[in-house]
């Protein structure tokens, strides 16, 4: 393969820390490089001194002649004034540009919900993301350099980028790298690794799952102070394994090595045990929602939303930003009435909520780290071991130096691990995690997701971070028209209603309007309409029906004995059947109702 770009005997020094001593490393055709590390250790930097918009103190940085070279920083450095047709185009018209079929494909998968005559100056944070990556991406680059690209995205965003790439170059041609924390994007993308630590580079084949059972080889003949990032590893390894197998039947995956890693390596959850224990904390009852609807003046965000949520339920919670995933959350954690119908909540819960504010720190903003641990339980159980405060923090990287820092000077990862530190020492019985990786590297994400393993209580999430949810829960849902539906397969099929065009987001659903001056769809003839509004009806009564089964189901799962493991998984088996029923049954419904308008 063609050689693009090199770095050779790389030094660069910051006034306190050596970053990088003598990095050697090469870019060829067809490589697709994810680079993992600890936050801080110089990942950015790294992409930043191969780009060129740093310079090391010594060693080189060459490109073979003619290559072009695109890169997404980190930092927003759109040009003030301008719109987002300018930034992402330029000056071409539009004939130009509608008829190229990369551009339209950029547009459509990042920018369809924006106005492109909108000036960047007054969109968000996360729409001026966007417009960056776009103006990047419609380049014509024979190297990608993306720091960060997953920020701001959703679940459907990704898997676009994850798409695009793949697409972007023939076979064997065109070099991509990308600084990511979102382990399924690097999984899908990635054939190399590359991890920054110790002021080195240590290069890996394949993606996540691939590094991961390369590094758990490593660190098995690592020093005794490995042994428990080890142990953490070796855990990721199993679930990698026996939770998402097409991940690792890759054919650079060593399948027999992993096999042999982990064959005495437990689940990565005692299921029947944390059910257990959660019946003791909970009792049969947590939060049901019985038909209920909420509406802010003429919006519609929730309709007829029938869940009741089990103790020990593991749920991620999907859908389009506006889609109502925060009203459906407030409604459980009790902050917010619904307009109709009923919440009932069970009389011994304890909700916490782990925010994107970071409120649990507020008044804790000038305490050093140690006060505010040595304030509070003495000790913590997961997983069946009993840990203080203090193992807990080192559990999720925190030093002995960082104990003495005030908690106004953390970084913003380690501000939000000591937030979920905290909601955890509180032991509450029902967890809810909004957004809950942000500002969070691999071996952190790990760290939690371990934590998470022996929270004995139940546990929703909303997430864009695909990995984790798959990781951590059990069951997905994904609020999609108002409605809350079940998605027995998961993320896949989200994303394949998402495809369809269903449960749009308003901005999107707003474009896709037909515009004034236009014809809209033709009207229903009268015996049509009628036919609709029947069956229309018909489902809305079958649904009602399902969800009292399906009620029904969790009750009996509720009361039966948890010892009796063959009960228990008949009933499971007979709630999935009943699921795959109230899906099919939710798909028509949809249909019928866009129908309707």
């Amino acid at each position: 393969m063609a050689h693009l770009l090199g770095a050779e005997a790389l030094h660069l020094e910051f006034p306190t820390k050596t970053v990088f001593d003598g990095v050697t490393i090469g870019l060829d055709e067809g490589d697709r490089v994810g680079i993992v590390g600890r936050n801080g250790d110089g990942k950015t930097t790294l992409l930043r001194m191969l780009a060129g918009r740093l310079e090391p103190d010594s060693g080189r940085v060459t490109r073979r002649g003619g290559v072009r070279l695109g890169m997404l920083d980190q930092s927003d450095d759109l040009a003030t004034g301008r719109t987002v047709r300018e930034v992402v185009v330029g000056d071409r018209a539009e004939h130009d540009w509608a008829g190229d079929a990369r551009t339209r494909d950029v547009m459509a998968g990042l920018l369809g919900d924006l106005d492109l005559d909108a000036r960047v100056d007054d969109l968000s944070g996360g729409q001026r993301r966007r417009v960056a990556l776009a103006a990047v991406l419609i380049g014509d680059w024979d190297i990608v350099f993306l720091d960060e690209p997953t920020n701001h995205l959703d679940v459907e965003g990704i898997s676009w980028l994850a798409e695009h790439v793949k697409k972007r170059w023939p076979a064997g041609q065109g070099a991509f790298v990308v600084v990511t924390h979102d382990r399924w994007f690097l999984d899908e993308v990635c054939t190399a690794t590359w991890e920054v630590h110790d002021r080195v580079v240590e290069p890996f084949e394949g993606g996540y799952a691939a590094y991961v059972l390369q590094r758990v080889e490593r660190d098995r003949m690592a020093a005794a102070s490995e042994a428990k990032r080890q142990n953490l590893m070796r855990k990721e390894l199993a679930w990698l394994r026996r939770g998402a197998p097409a991940r690792t039947s890759k054919p650079k995956f060593r399948i027999d090595a992993a096999n042999q890693l982990i064959e005495n390596e437990p689940p990565a959850r005692d299921s029947v045990s944390l059910a257990s224990m959660a019946m003791q904390r909970l009792g049969k009852d947590v939060v049901d929602l019985e038909n209920v609807s909420v509406s802010f003046g003429e919006r519609h965000v929730l309709r007829d939303v029938t869940w009741r949520i089990a103790p020990g339920e593991r749920t991620g919670i999907l859908g389009v930003n506006g889609a109502g995933k925060s009203t459906l959350l407030a409604l459980v954690a009790g902050t917010l009435q619904p307009t109709t119908g009923r919440v009932k909540r069970g009389k011994t819960i304890n909700v916490a909520v782990l925010t994107q504010q970071l409120d649990e720190l507020r008044d804790v903003w000038d305490d050093r780290v140690s006060d505010v641990i040595g304030r509070l339980r003495r000790t913590y159980v997961t997983g069946g071991k009993e840990l203080t405060p203090g193992q807990l923090l080192e559990r999720l990287g925190f030093t002995s130096a960082q104990l003495s820092t005030p908690v106004k000077d953390l970084s913003g990862g380690q501000k939000r691990r000591l937030q979920l530190l905290l909601i955890l020492l509180d032991e509450p019985n029902v967890l809810i995690l909004d957004e809950p990786t942000n500002d969070l590297d691999t071996d952190m994400l790990a760290a939690i997701e371990d934590l998470l393993d022996g929270f004995p209580g139940t546990l929703l999430v909303v997430s864009h971070d695909r990995y984790l949810i798959e990781r951590v829960t059990d069951q997905q849902y994904a609020v999609i028209g108002g409605m809350l539906r079940h998605l027995p397969r998961g993320v896949d099929q989200y994303l394949e209603l998402r495809a369809n065009g269903l449960g749009s987001s308003p901005a999107r659903a707003a474009a896709a309007a037909p515009a004034e001056g236009t014809s809209a769809p033709p009207s229903l003839g009268g015996a049509e309409l009628r036919a609709l509004q029947k069956e229309e009806q018909s489902l809305s009564r079958r649904l009602e029906k399902l969800a009292t089964q399906r009620e029904a189901i969790h009750t009996r799962m509720a009361e039966h004995d948890q010892s009796d493991y063959a009960g228990i998984s008949a009933l499971a088996e007979e709630l999935r059947a009943l699921e795959t029923e109230v899906s099919a049954a939710e798909d028509r419904w949809l249909e019928v109702s866009e129908r309707l308008g």
